[in-house]
């Protein structure tokens, strides 16, 4: 500073750095924001002040009063609280601290009352005027009563925009739109300045990096050679912070927000994550390590100010390579930060050079870079790219070993949830080919089915429903649900399908399937429970023979009134129990009837009895619907509409129409070689009461090999031969031999075992 300059030439102003307290008050008197430097300088800690009285904490007598009524800086109505003052202009001053086990510090302090939207109504900056009490003429004590605390017009202030930059840093928990709102409200009121003569102002700027070093009651010049107390504890107040706030979801989407968004705008003006495409797709290997034709998704970007811009290079949710000898590629190939402290305009035209057709100059051009490798297990998963603009403190090295920590930290959320996808993936692809596509017909019945996967305990669990074509122009329904979610239990469900499906063709009553089934769950030595309905619909007969493992009992829908009730059934133990009875109950069933299947999901709220599910299921079963899949959407809708619902779901609806007797046509025979002829005929005659006279060849042919095998390998005397009508023509032969027919293999001399291939070369289904 030129202290003997005329008043008539003009002022030159040497800039003061110092390190600030920030303190914000609300409307009400109450602090709302207090920074990193307001603890350091006054002592209380954030948790300790935020939500305090100010006039308990701050010695700004001047600003501050115990009652009265506070004016905004425009002469708008007062707010009522403890702010007093009327002030129409912003005030300054200094004052004395001194406290029990401290020594005394000599406060500047500058208050700017605000206006506008906001609760904030008091911005109060303050320092330790030691920082500029310099031995010189006249002492300590005289040099200290020369400085004082004044204000200037911006415009008068040559760089006063430092101001605009600087403080948002210093206003903690602040949005980038808030903070911008205080700093052009304290620019229109006047620069802080410290007034050493009439003549001699120094503009103040606030010095982040000394008021995050200085320790409490030591001035800036003396903390720069001690250890950094106050940093290292700002640093692991910071990642603590960070810590808190990622890995609240298994998420990847969710988690990549988690991260950027902690790092902006504190510690970053830019934060940059790009993740391996495999990553991305929930892959549960790697393939090796980086190199430069590994591509990179870029997943999220979170900035403060200029919004769009960073789009436009390398849009979000694109991937694209890095090449090599750039930062970024050092950093994922050695797995360590690379910090470049300013990146100049040759350095970001050599850097933006080795990417093709894209021009990130605009990127880092100016700009502090960081870039940090989020690792986990050895791998690198993805990397971040951290900026600051130009005009905020550029990283430092011990920068660089908070990102290193950080990025550890975020390494190990994101591969917690990445292994959470790539298990959720596999297991859904694993149940998405167990579970079977209802065919909409079956033997006299139509059939539709939904199933719903949770949405809070993971997508994949043990639910499952079926059906199974059984002979006799009957038809299995199959509901069933391993208790628990993962890949174990869609694993365990897959083998109980498997088998239910096995046993069924075997034709085994239900009850005695279940029976089978509780066995094989035993001998497969598996912990996991099921439980499971299996129901026989025999259209001919029109009954409903149904058996319970200990699962939901099903809702039976009358055509007659319309009613759904509940079928009273023995409920029995759920599949894997061990050693315990099942019981078949037989239901008639009419044309029209509606037999609706479900699993617990669908039924069961948190905190509800059970009762009051199936009440509903009741209820909403029996509402009348245009269409099969209209009235299982209805279902879904109304008991899903109520909420609490965290399970997955299978619901599997049969509507039973019947097949009419003149439809079938059987016939009892011996089996002796001279009843083919006679059936032969018979089955000519219906074929053509049914106009089916183009198949009489096809059929009599198949009819001819099956009887023919009934009479030279089955055992007993009687059998029973029926045609049945039912969308499609079904030709069954039933004689007393337990053993199924196979297939053999005749050779080109055999005279006999190519029946059966015949059969099945002929007819569309066998087995």
């Amino acid at each position: 500073m030129d202290r003997g300059a005329p008043p008539s030439e003009p002022q030159r102003y040497a800039v003061g750095r110092m390190p600030l307290a920030v303190v914000v008050v609300d409307r009400s008197g109450l602090v709302s924001h207090w920074s990193a430097g307001a603890r350091q300088l006054f002592g209380p800690t954030r948790e300790s002040a935020v939500g305090s009285p100010a006039l308990d904490l701050l010695p700004v007598s001047g600003a501050l009063a115990p009652a009265g009524e506070y004016a905004a800086y425009d002469g708008g109505p007062g707010l009522d609280g403890p702010l007093t003052g009327r002030t129409l202009y912003p005030t300054a001053g200094r004052a004395r601290l001194s406290g029990p086990g401290r020594a005394r510090v000599d406060a500047l302090w500058w208050a700017y009352p605000m206006a506008g939207p906001g609760d904030e109504r008091l911005i109060v900056l303050a320092t330790d005027a030691a920082r500029f009490a310099e031995d010189g003429e006249g002492g300590e004590g005289e040099r200290g009563r020369r400085i004082a605390p004044g204000f200037a017009p911006h415009t008068e202030v040559p760089g006063a925009d430092a101001l605009a930059r600087a403080l948002p840093e210093l206003l903690p928990g602040l949005s980038v739109r808030d903070s911008a709102r205080i700093v052009s409200q304290l620019l229109d009121l006047g620069y802080p300045v410290l007034e050493f003569s009439r003549h001699d102002r120094v503009p103040v700027i606030p010095d982040g990096a000394a008021a995050q070093c200085a320790e409490p009651g030591r001035s800036a010049a003396g903390a720069g050679a001690d250890p950094p107390y106050a940093a290292v504890r700002e640093r692991l107040e910071f990642l603590n912070e960070v810590s808190g706030r990622i890995g609240s979801s298994l998420d990847l989407a969710r988690t990549v927000q988690e991260i950027s968004t902690a790092v902006v705008p504190r510690f970053a003006d830019i934060a940059d994550v790009y993740l391996r495409e495999q990553v991305v797709a929930g892959e549960g290997f790697l393939g090796g390590p980086p190199d430069a034709t590994t591509l990179w998704h870029r997943v999220a970007v979170e900035q403060a100010g200029e919004p769009g811009r960073w789009d436009d290079p390398v849009p979000v949710g694109e991937s694209l390579p890095f090449p090599e000898h750039t930062p970024f590629f050092q950093c994922v190939t050695t797995g360590e930060p690379v910090l470049v402290p300013r990146i100049d305009e040759p350095m970001a035209a050599a850097i933006a050079a080795r990417f093709e057709k894209r021009d990130i100059r605009p990127l880092i051009n100016g700009r502090s870079l960081l870039a940090v490798p989020l690792t986990a297990r050895d791998a690198v998963l993805g990397f971040m790219i951290l900026l600051r603009r130009p005009g905020r403190a550029d990283f430092t090295a011990m920068d660089r070993g908070t990102g290193a920590e950080l990025a550890a930290r975020a390494g190990l959320v994101l591969d917690n949830a990445r292994m959470y996808t790539y298990q959720e993936n596999a297991a859904g692809t694993l149940q998405d080919s167990m579970l079977p596509q209802a065919a909409p017909k079956g033997a006299g019945c139509d059939i539709a089915a939904r199933y719903l996967p949770a949405t809070l305990l993971g997508r994949v669990g043990g639910d499952w429903f079926d059906t199974v074509k059984l002979p006799g122009a009957r038809t299995a329904l199959v509901v069933g649900d391993v208790m628990g979610h993962g890949i174990d239990s869609a694993a365990m469900m897959g083998r109980l399908r498997t088998a239910v499906q096995t046993m069924a063709a075997l034709d085994l009553p239900p009850a005695r399937l279940l029976s089978q089934l509780d066995a094989l769950a035993q001998r497969l030595g598996e912990s996991s429970l099921a439980t499971c309905l299996y129901a026989v619909y025999d259209p001919i007969r029109e009954e409903l023979v149904i058996a319970n493992a200990g699962h939901v009992p099903p809702v039976i829908v009358r055509a007659a009134d319309g009613r759904g009730e509940l079928l009273e059934l023995p409920t029995g133990a759920p599949i894997g129990v061990g050693r315990v009875p099942f019981e078949s109950v037989t239901v008639p069933v009419a044309p029209g009837d509606r037999l609706v299947m479900c699993t617990d999901g669908l039924v069961e709220v948190r905190g509800e009895d059970i009762a009051v599910g199936l009440a509903a299921l009741c209820e909403s079963a029996a509402h009348p619907a245009a269409s099969m899949d209209d009235a299982c959407d209805t279902i879904i809708r109304t008991l899903r509409a109520k909420g609490g619902r965290k399970d997955d779901l299978a619901l599997l609806m049969a509507r039973f129409n019947g097949i009419p007797e003149e439809s079938v046509a059987s016939w009892e025979l011996t089996l002796e070689p001279a009843e083919a002829p006679r059936l032969r005929r018979l089955v000519r005659g219906q074929l053509r009461s049914w106009g089916l006279s183009p198949l009489l060849e096809t059929v009599e042919l198949l009819v001819g090999e099956v009887v023919a095998n009934a009479v030279r390998h089955a055992r007993g005397h009687r059998a029973e031969l029926r045609l049945v009508l039912a969308g499609s023509l079904q030709c069954e032969l039933m004689d007393e031999d337990p053993t199924l027919p196979t297939l053999c293999d005749a050779g080109p001399l055999a005279e006999s075992g190519r029946g059966l291939r015949v059969v099945a070369a002929l007819a569309r289904e066998w087995g």
